[in-house]
This record gives C-alpha cells, structure tokens and sequence, in this order.
C-alpha cells in the first residue's frame, strides 16, 4: 500500500535545498513558506519572512492582561493559544516580543548524525541550543519546546540567559523544558517562563527546528507570535489578530475606569453599574466618557 505524504509533514522536510544556516536544520521554514503560513499578517516581515509586529503595538501590550486577551481571540476561533502552569521569574515584569521558534526532540543517533553532518558541511561546528541564540534580535522572545524535558533539559544557564537578554534587549524567554543557574539567572532584569530548574546541564537532546510551528503546552505558536506574559500565563497573538486585541484592551480599560469612578462615587450598588449601566441616564454618560477616552488616547499615541 502507498501512503501519500501530507502537506504540512512535506513542507517540513524541505532542509535539504535550504542555503545556508537553513541547510544545518531538519525543519526550517523558507521565506516564502513562512509568508504562506501567516498570510493574514499586516505588517511588515523579517528578511526570513517572519511577521514583525510594530513596536508601537509591542508597547501597548505592555498594559494588557491575560483576560483582556482571551476577551477577544476565543470569539474568533483561537480557542487554544494560552499556556499555563510555568514558573514565572519576575511575576511583576511583563514579557511582551515577537515569537523566534526552536524545537528540540529526545537525540536519535541515526537523525542526528545526519543533521550534525549537514551543519559541519555548511561552515557551522555542531547544532546546539546556543545555534538558536545566535540569530536571535532584538524584541524576540526565543520560544522553545524542549517536550517538558527536566534533567538535562536546560536550555540556559546564567551565562547564556545574559547573552539573550543583551541581544533581544531584555524581551524574554519561554521554554517548555528547563533553565538552570537559577540562582544567577533570578538577579537578572528578563522576565522568563519555565517548567523546571534543574543544576543538569542539557544533554540528549538534538535541534529539530528553528522558526517553524512549536508546540508549547497545549497551543500552537508561529513565528512572530505576539507574545503576552503576565503572572498567570502566556498568551500567543496571531499578528492579524494584535490590533483587534489591543484596541478592545483600551476599551476594557476605559470601562473598568469609569466603573470605579461611580463606584468611588457611593451612590450605586454594583449592578446598576457593572457589568454594564443600567439606568439610561448612566449609559449615555457611559457612552460620552467612552468617546472622549478613546479620542484622547488616539491623539496621545500619535505624537
């Protein structure tokens, strides 16, 4: 019987007629693959073709919440891009950049020679984790599925946790495996998700894939991903979906600062005011503090 290989698992396996670093990969993207898979993105592109949300945008998601978030993305079909369940260093700084995949599986000797042979051939001494790292740039997340792997599953110690904080200028790290040093890295002004801390340095694992879809809890997370850390979770944003979301943020905002103001008031008992006014009188006072609100944050930004 013949089995016809599908789509998606073809495209993968494409490494061989990559140039390049690209050429030292199993899996990796090509430029026009990564604009094939995220065609919806407005913005502009990394020379590689991996979405660049703006930095205007990166830094309105600075003041925005995981529920404000999930008030948008779920309606629209994105019912799985959040993450749970890590250790959160420095719970009060958010992580806000864009999305620079890497995945690694559990070493298969056969696959890995293969892949280490390919790297020697294309000027690069080994594939290793600090391979990643190098390409990194500034306002990337480096986004890292190492399949939860604690004992030698440590994708930084403090040294290299400096050199991505230095090179992203302080975004941040997410891995679903683990860090160690933690004791050096916790001194350090990034924020960063992980499953384990573990003294192991990381060992019998192999490169997989640099900027192609990664698995990282139960979501699903692109190439340049907005990412949204806050002391709960992680949210990953299609780039199509960022402006969406960030404007109903400010109108979640304004609602929730118009709400304490009568609340400060003591006039009313909270459901003549929340989830939404009752009184006629209240929603048009509402609806007015909601137009000039939004106008005065539009003529803020655009200075």
């Amino acid at each position: 019987m013949r089995f016809r290989t599908l789509p998606l698992f073809r495209t993968l396996f494409t490494a061989c007629y990559l140039t390049g670093v690209a050429q030292a990969q199993l899996f990796q993207f090509s430029k026009q693959q990564l604009i094939d898979f995220t065609a919806q993105n407005p913005f502009d592109r990394f020379a590689d073709g991996r979405p660049k949300v703006p930095d205007a945008l990166l830094s309105r998601a600075r003041e925005i919440s995981a529920e404000e978030v999930w008030a948008v993305l779920p309606g629209k079909g994105f019912n799985n891009q959040y993450a749970d369940g890590f250790h959160v260093l420095h719970p009060g700084k958010k992580l806000v950049g864009r999305a620079f995949t890497a995945q690694f599986m559990p070493v298969r000797p056969d696959v890995d020679e293969v892949a280490q042979a390919k790297a020697k051939a294309n000027g690069l001494p080994v594939l290793k984790n600090q391979t990643v790292m190098d390409m990194l740039q500034p306002g990337d997340v480096l986004v890292v599925d190492l399949f939860g792997k604690k004992v030698n599953g440590t994708i930084v110690g403090d040294n290299l946790f400096y050199y991505i904080m230095k090179t992203t200028k302080g975004t941040g790290l997410v891995v679903d495996g683990s860090i160690r040093d933690l004791e050096g890295i916790s001194a350090m002004d990034m924020p960063a998700y992980f499953r384990h801390a573990d003294p192991t340095p990381i060992r019998d694992v192999m490169l997989t894939g640099i900027n192609i879809p990664v698995r990282i809890g139960g979501v699903t997370v692109m190439p340049g991903d907005l990412v949204v850390g806050d002391r709960e979770g992680l949210y990953f944003i299609p780039p199509h979906m960022a402006t969406a979301v960030l404007d109903n943020a400010d109108v979640i905002h304004i609602h929730d600062e118009w709400t304490r103001k009568k609340f400060d008031e003591g006039k009313y008992k909270s459901s003549e005011i929340y989830g939404s006014p009752t009184d006629p009188a209240l929603k048009k006072e509402y609806a007015e503090y909601l137009k000039r609100r939004l106008e005065e944050l539009k003529r803020s930004r655009a200075k």
